[in-house]
């Protein structure tokens, strides 16, 4: 792919330079009965965030170490709309997490892809969920 292939908005310093806030603060998960991830609290110190997800375990909840991630350009397709989104990385040893973080009118969207590396023999997969600000 050439540069003039790309969305012009790639290259606008703008765009590089969006605040952010619409993704601080702290989200639940719509779905109370959840599997996956419960609650993310996002946090901005300078240029950087910081991602605190809370996972749904068996017996308790699961936190998951605390990410420090860079924001990226999230340019939506519909109505040219430019935003911040996250993408983080959480390594369980056994498995990793990449997540793709966004908002989305309103709600907080979060896609995980999950490859399990433990020989287990489980299937990695894809999951996503949706959460509302819970302040």
């Amino acid at each position: 792919m050439q540069s003039s292939h790309l969305d012009p908005a790639l290259f606008d310093p703008a765009t590089r330079l969006l605040p952010g806030e619409k993704l601080i603060g702290r989200w639940v998960n719509t779905n109370f009965e959840t599997r996956g991830v419960a609650e993310c609290v996002i946090q901005k110190t300078g240029e950087e965030f910081t991602v605190s997800i809370t996972g749904v375990g068996m017996d308790a909840a699961i936190e998951w170490p605390t990410a420090k991630v860079r924001g990226v350009a999230n340019l939506e397709e519909e109505a040219g709309q430019r935003s911040v989104a996250l993408a983080a990385d959480f390594d369980f040893g056994f498995m990793k997490s990449q997540t793709c973080i966004r908002v989305n009118k309103g709600v907080l969207v979060i896609v995980l892809f999950n490859t399990f590396h433990d020989d287990s023999g489980r299937a990695n997969y894809l999951n996503r969920e949706f959460f509302f600000r819970q302040d």
